[in-house]
């Protein structure tokens, strides 16, 4: 059961565990699950406190960036939605793309390597490296394919995120213990053999600041070169919309830059590397429930929406679109065979224009 979790073809994500085998899972990760309350019983009041008085501060004196758009602006693109990708991204003008790459799949490296070739070589390339148990579990494994991994992209890529969305088990990590025992591992690879490359994470998704607190303080010898994010709002309709009474998109903004600048863990640079809304009508391609679902000329909305705050902040050094192609979320629909651009493709080529 460890080593079994579904993945879900139509929305790009593993499936949602049974909450029995969550349960097993958890066995034997007490331990962890107390340092994880205990690190925020000493750090959250303090760094929601200094939060707040920073966010007075920035209300005061807010103003726009300097940083360009086309510089910030990143698209996640996918091995698996094939060759038409190449145009497209010609298309919008994009020049930073991420590209997961799957420990699982390792046998097929080489593929990957070829895919993000494809792209040319006028792009900047992020790799995301994505977990699955056997790696969690067993570090000679991953000490092996990670080298493997470094070695295949050399000269094409000098980033990776370390593991994804790490604080859902789905995804295979149980604790964040287990996280950082897995990025620790792989730190020691790079210092020692690769010592150019550039590590990021810890890949909290959602508003979950908890995990991003225990993954930033802690007694493991790490540290991230880039703090990375998926940072979605899409359940809260407009990224104007509040969470927890304060928490609009820019505060959550705020509120992680004040945790990534106290924390000796990281260099102070932010990544939002997943963002986008789901697509009403599209199931079970969207990711969640028709609830949460927007059309597409409210989606082309608020992805603009999202993208100006983010920028004027100037907290955010790239932001990265999930995704081109996927039906249920994308900038694309390619169902039936056929290519068809939403609205907010043609939204997010004007703004890189």
């Amino acid at each position: 059961m460890k080593n079994s979790f579904p993945w879900d073809q139509y929305s790009d994500q593993p499936h949602i565990l049974k909450r029995a085998n969550k349960k097993i899972l958890r066995q034997g990760h007490k331990l962890d699950y107390l340092k994880l309350i205990l690190t925020n019983l000493i750090y959250f009041p303090y760094l929601f406190i200094k939060f707040l008085l920073k966010r007075n501060k920035n209300e005061a004196n807010e103003h726009d960036s300097n940083q360009k758009t086309k510089q910030i602006l990143g698209l996640c693109v996918n091995l698996d939605k094939g060759e038409d990708q190449f145009a497209l991204v010609e298309e919008l003008n994009i020049k930073s793309l991420q590209v997961r790459v799957f420990l699982n799949d390792i046998i097929n490296i080489d593929d990957y390597v070829t895919f993000v070739k494809g792209f040319g070589t006028d792009k900047e390339i992020l790799i995301t490296i994505i977990q699955d148990r056997k790696h969690i579990e067993n570090h000679e494994l991953l000490t092996k394919d990670i080298i493997t991994i470094f070695q295949k992209f050399d000269g094409i890529a000098s980033e990776f995120i370390i593991g994804n969305a790490v604080n859902r088990i789905k995804w295979s990590f149980v604790s964040m213990e287990e996280y950082l025992a897995f990025y620790q591992v792989i730190q020691k690879i790079r210092d020692k053999q690769f010592p150019k490359l550039k590590l990021i994470g810890s890949s909290i998704i959602d508003f979950e600041y908890h995990f991003t607190i225990r993954t930033l303080f802690n007694g493991f010898k790490i540290h991230y070169d880039k703090v990375a994010s998926l940072l979605y709002v899409d359940r809260r309709g407009s990224p104007y919309s509040t969470q927890m009474g304060i928490f609009d998109f820019k505060n959550k903004i705020e509120f992680l830059d004040t945790i990534v600048k106290s924390s000796s863990k990281a260099d102070n640079a932010i990544y939002i590397t997943e963002a986008n809304w789901p697509l009403s009508g599209t199931a079970p391609y969207a990711p969640t429930s028709e609830k949460e679902c927007v059309d597409e000329t409210l989606y082309s909305q608020y992805m603009l929406e999202y993208i100006n705050i983010a920028i004027k902040t100037n907290k955010i050094e790239k932001l990265y679109w999930h995704q081109l192609i996927a039906p249920g979320y994308g900038l694309i629909d390619n169902r039936d065979g056929k290519i068809r651009k939403t609205k907010a493709f043609y939204t997010l080529k004007e703004l890189i224009s």
